[in-house]
């Protein structure tokens, strides 16, 4: 099978069957969203749901955020990984969006990332779930189910995977592969145990194709 035809059929699985996918953070404005993405970072969205709501009641948006003390914000996100750096991150950030951009989120990733807290990974979330731009955010999970599935092919960076990707997947499915690959690696495709039994897309599965031949070569020395 070649890379082009697991694609399609993976891309055409998930168009059918998770055509509206998004992100499991919950946030009602760009700024909430952009600190729920910093807060995320080597943290499960659950936690970052359970955390926001009492960081948003005291500071729903940049302005009031950027006036926020170091002991203000850091008990309210001290069960978040992290919590030192993210605390100086999110206070930094809204400092920036109020004094450099007139307090609204920018859309633009280059811009995004001058943002403390924000790297590149960040940047194409918002692109994508806000600006509904063709970006590809590559976390741990996406990196994962890339390569194991054959999206991928060599690709030793979140940069790399992230171009393989991009080149592959049409413009218009971009946003929406984002969050088929994290769902997909959250849910089914675990990083000790893959759950390949419950996997509705081993047939274009790179990973599964490996066991399926590995098995057969098994029974066929004990045959």
């Amino acid at each position: 099978m070649t890379r082009k035809e697991r694609f399609e059929g993976i891309i055409d699985y998930f168009s059918k069957h998770q055509p509206n996918a998004e992100t499991e953070l919950e946030y009602e404005s760009p700024f909430q969203l952009l600190v729920s993405v910093i807060l995320s970072a080597q943290c499960t969205d659950k936690r970052v749901n359970m955390t926001t709501p009492a960081l948003f009641a005291k500071f729903p948006d940049a302005e009031t955020l950027s006036k926020a003390t170091t002991e203000e914000v850091f008990p309210l996100i001290k069960s978040i990984s992290y919590p030192n750096n993210k605390t100086k991150h999110l206070i930094g950030m809204a400092k920036m969006l109020v004094e450099q951009f007139n307090s609204e989120v920018p859309g633009d990733v280059d811009e995004l990332q001058k943002l403390p807290g924000v790297g590149r990974k960040t940047a194409n979330v918002i692109a994508s779930c806000i600006f509904n731009q063709p970006k590809m955010a590559v976390d741990t999970h996406v990196f994962r189910v890339a390569k194991r599935l054959g999206l991928t092919i060599g690709a030793k960076s979140p940069l790399q995977t992230e171009l393989q990707l991009i080149k592959f997947i049409p413009e218009e499915k971009i946003p929406l592969a984002h969050h088929w690959l994290i769902l997909h690696g959250r849910y089914v495709c675990l990083a000790r145990k893959p759950k390949c039994g419950e996997c509705r897309i081993t047939k274009w599965c790179k990973y599964y194709e490996g066991l399926s031949t590995k098995s057969e070569n098994t029974s066929a020395i004990t045959e």
